[in-house]
């Protein structure tokens, strides 16, 4: 009988988990951190981990740190289960040796799949005379997810480096390449007839961008600049279209993950027209903090004209807001910078 460790502090989980597996006929073996997880993995010698990343004691990327130190572990498959979903958190495990990446909320399907198919790797490999690579995420394996899709930019994209305000592509420019952005923030706009600027998105780190067609050579509809120092790699749509071709499920990931995009846009556009200068600008205010924050308390750098086109406001309608939202104790604003206060506030403005 196979035996499947499960590391996971979440006790409904964990429980859950293994109640699914020991019906499947998986012998389990329960851990509620990685401390005692680690001390499993060395008593127990499992067939397969299954890991959560964030938990006490000890997180998953220091026990996978740990099992492949030694020769007795090092080629037992890992699989991480964790609810990080940002690209570099991937990244960071597949590059410590993490044979899969599996995101909460998950389906029977998931995770069973995932175990059966790095068990049967795993065995072959063995036939051949061969240990699991600690690093076992290559070009040839398929891509089944948009995560799989960015580690792939991320590996072999083009590198491209942008300083702050500085043009990526202009409207009217072929549309070559496709973007992630690895580091920064870009702000895509346009001009009106009137040569009034207006800002059509803001993509910060692990976004994808730069998209007009997958299989034509379209040009740019909108200019995209880099507001903050920008690092991107970059796919050629040719690349991305063999990519499609062959990886049928990161297709349709794709698909989900537009069809997502422009929800958002359409609530921006909805927000846009119908709400007022306060909700507008606290929103605006809000959605450039999560795009450019590393921690909630930084200040905002961003000019008072990106800031009234994103938000759909004439900039001196926006310096008034500012000035009342100043008064309010809601944000600190000096210069280019805002300090946001009162984050609660500026969700319940209306």
């Amino acid at each position: 009988m196979t035996k499947v460790l499960l590391i996971e502090d979440d006790t409904i989980l964990r429980e859950n988990t293994a109640e699914l597996l020991e019906i499947l006929n998986f012998e389990v073996i329960t851990a509620p951190n990685g401390k005692l997880g680690l001390k499993s993995i060395h008593s127990n010698l499992p067939d397969i981990i299954v890991c959560d990343i964030m938990m006490p004691e000890l997180d998953g990327y220091e026990v996978l740190k740990e099992v492949s130190k030694s020769n007795n572990t090092k080629h037992i498959p890992f699989i991480f289960l964790s609810a990080k979903t940002e690209h570099k958190d991937v990244r960071k495990g597949m590059n410590l040796g993490a044979d899969d990446y599996i995101t909460k909320p998950f389906t029977e399907d998931e995770l069973v799949s995932a175990i059966k198919s790095r068990l049967a790797k795993a065995s072959i490999l063995k036939d051949q005379g061969q240990q699991v690579n600690v690093n076992n995420y290559s070009e040839k394996d398929e891509l089944t997810s948009i995560n799989d899709l960015k580690n792939f930019f991320d590996d072999y994209g083009k590198e491209y480096h942008f300083n702050k305000d500085q043009i990526i592509y202009r409207e009217g420019d072929h549309a070559n390449y496709i973007y992630l952005i690895k580091k920064g923030v870009v702000k895509c706009h346009k001009l009106d007839d009137k040569g009034k600027e207006l800002a059509t998105s803001l993509y910060k780190e692990d976004n994808l961008f730069g998209y007009t067609s997958f299989t034509h050579n379209l040009p740019h509809k909108e200019t995209a600049t880099a507001i903050q120092e920008t690092e991107l790699a970059g796919l050629s749509i040719l690349q991305l279209s063999e990519i499609l071709d062959k990886n049928n499920k990161v297709a349709v990931a794709l698909i989900d993950h537009l069809t997502d995009d422009l929800s958002e846009v359409k609530e921006q556009l909805l927000q846009m027209a119908y709400s007022s200068v306060n909700k507008k600008t606290a929103n605006t205010i809000l959605q450039f903090a999560e795009r450019i924050n590393q921690k909630p308390n930084d200040p905002i750098k961003i000019s008072r004209n990106d800031l009234a086109s994103v938000a759909g406001v004439a900039t001196e309608t926006l310096i008034r807001t500012l000035t009342s939202f100043k008064n309010k104790g809601l944000i600190i604003s000096e210069g280019r910078n805002i300090v946001i206060k009162d984050i609660e506030g500026l969700k319940q403005m209306q």
